[in-house]
């Protein structure tokens, strides 16, 4: 009955659909816990829309350090039930509700001294696998000795590192992952459109009944009903409320985390590799042919749509990693930066609608609206049925319960009958089986609608770029079934080649417009203004880049 393609046929459909109907609930925002919330109240047969002021995932959404993880640190604090939590959220997304997606990954956790170190540390990885129950998915820890450490992870200094112990968490591309969450959605019911913003709130005495919106690609006013407004903002919170003339039970400050990326040849370890910090902890993340490494945790007031890693934020990175590294990290390795903004929440104590949390809070600020905020990507879901569940109220009715905990995303449907199945794709399809398996780990099942645009037309079967694993038929399908209607969508959140190409994929800037420019109906002004909007905006995330470099070769001069 309904498709989860968001091509801009849909698009158009969306914005009449919006302006035609009343619906039981309507999310704000387009990160992981808006397009959580809209699945969550969809799958419970309630009618659902969904707006989102610029690209699904633009925010913190796509910038965070890929991981799914239960959050090692967290036991530290004695904080077991987030812990128990956030592990039986990894369980389900690796296993059934995301496999194509979210797959496992190894760590090691250094020692730098024989017996005190290791018992502490691995008493608290026992009580981590533990704390996952009778799920498992990911094999147990293992303690590892100077030997074998040597030969896993060459790239740790013998002199320091006396040992390790390895375990498991898993991995994710966040913005593909919150994209199939949203496809879900609409696939069951959801009317999502991005690059629509809300302007104020419609009223009806005290009571939200909507949203006053505006079409940011026409420029038309649009009025949405709806018995619950639900409000997923992250970091953007403080200023909707007060937009919204709301006062909310909780303030959301803003921690700056920044992540580097580096060729693979910049560390040699056959796993990922976590240390401690004096302020929290560094992740060396393995990311395909390359390494992730980060983060930071800084207090940030800048500019929310932009947030830029400054040269601090890279040395720091850098200055960290080197402790236990050899040979050292060199700033000029760098290939990609990246920085995101996690949103912190601090409840007001006067507060009498506000349900807290560890790590998110629901809040009810005004009859008919509902706000989430806080919490962190791996509990995404936990989330959206929290704010879900508080919506449901404001409909008066009896509603179904959450049952995302057992809904697979689109794609993850036959995903491992197709994992046995690469050769024989290969075959039929003509593509590699690098290539395949790098399909089947990014649309799952989803799979067939690639392979149909290449049958329709073959050219779209090459590499988008020599060094690169995309084609050019998953450009294309960016724009005709994932909601691109930029070339930065494309770059930065449908592939990730703002961070994977060394210029940023600047160079592959025009093809890929070409590609897109047909099947969003570009004038060759318009094709010309998303290519130059691209470079803008990565010439201004250069720049923390370009003076760390300059402030190197002028130290080595």
């Amino acid at each position: 009955m309904f498709s989860s393609q968001l091509s801009p046929d849909q698009r158009e459909r969306a914005i009449s659909q919006l302006t035609g109907e009343k619906f039981d609930v309507l999310v704000i925002g387009g990160g992981v816990t808006g397009v959580g919330a809209a699945l969550d109240a969809a799958s419970r047969g309630l009618t659902v829309a969904l707006i989102e002021s610029q690209d699904i995932a633009s925010g913190t959404s796509s910038r965070s350090s890929k991981l799914i993880h239960g959050g090692l640190r967290y036991l530290e604090q004695y904080d077991f039930k987030l812990v128990r939590e956030a592990l039986h959220e990894r369980e389900l997304m690796v296993s059934s509700l995301s496999p194509h997606l979210v797959k496992p990954v190894g760590f090691l956790f250094p020692l730098t001294e024989k017996f005190k170190e290791r018992t502490y540390v691995g008493a608290g990885l026992a009580l981590y696998d533990a704390l996952r129950g009778f799920q498992r998915a990911l094999p147990w820890h293992k303690h590892i000795g100077q030997k074998q450490i040597n030969e896993i992870a060459p790239s740790l200094r013998p002199d320091l590192i006396m040992g390790a112990i390895k375990y498991f968490d898993a991995q994710v591309d966040d913005a593909r992952h919150t994209m199939s969450i949203a496809r879900t959605a609409a696939r069951h019911g959801a009317v999502i459109a991005t690059r629509v913003s809300a302007e104020s709130l419609l009223r009806e005495g005290k009571r939200v009944v909507g949203v006053k919106a505006k079409d940011l690609v026409t420029g038309k006013t649009i009025n949405i009903s709806a018995t619950a407004t639900v409000m997923c903002a992250g970091i953007w919170s403080d200023e909707l409320h007060a937009k919204f003339d709301l006062v909310p039970g909780y303030g959301v400050t803003m921690s700056k985390g920044v992540h580097i990326v580096l060729p693979g040849s910049a560390i040699k370890s056959n796993a990922g590799i976590i240390l401690k910090t004096p302020v929290s902890v560094l992740f060396l993340i393995p990311w395909a042919d390359k390494w992730i490494v980060g983060t930071t945790d800084t207090p940030y007031t800048g500019d929310r749509a932009e947030p830029f890693a400054s040269r601090e934020d890279v040395q720091y990175i850098l200055d960290q990693a080197n402790r236990v590294l050899t040979p050292k990290l060199d700033a000029t390795e760098i290939i990609g930066v990246y920085a995101g903004l996690r949103p912190l929440v601090a409840n007001n104590k006067n507060s009498a609608t506000t349900k807290l949390s560890r790590e998110h809070t629901v809040d009810r600020p005004a009859a008919g609206f509902v706000s989430v905020a806080g919490g962190k990507y791996t509990t995404y879901r936990i989330m959206a049925k929290d704010a879900i569940d508080r919506a449901v109220i404001e409909l008066r009715e009896l509603t179904p319960e959450s049952v995302t905990e057992k809904l697979p995303l689109v794609g993850a449907d036959g995903y491992f009958a197709l994992v046995q199945q690469i050769e024989r794709l290969s075959q039929a399809s003509g593509l590699d089986a690098l290539t395949i398996t790098h399909l089947l780990n990014r649309y799952g099942s989803l799979i067939s609608e690639v392979l149909e645009l290449i049958e329709e037309n073959p050219k779209l079967a090459a590499k988008v770029d020599e060094d690169l694993l995309y084609i050019k038929a998953e450009i294309h399908y960016a724009a005709s079934h994932e909601g691109a209607r930029t070339v930065d969508d494309v770059i930065s959140r449908r592939t990730r080649i703002a961070f994977e190409a060394r210029d940023h994929g600047v160079h592959l800037a025009d093809e890929i417009a070409a590609i897109i420019a047909p099947v969003l109906s570009w004038s060759v002004k318009e094709r010309k203004a998303s290519v130059q909007a691209y470079e803008d905006l990565v010439d201004r995330e250069l720049e923390a880049l370009d003076q760390l470099l300059e402030s190197n070769e002028s130290v080595n001069s």
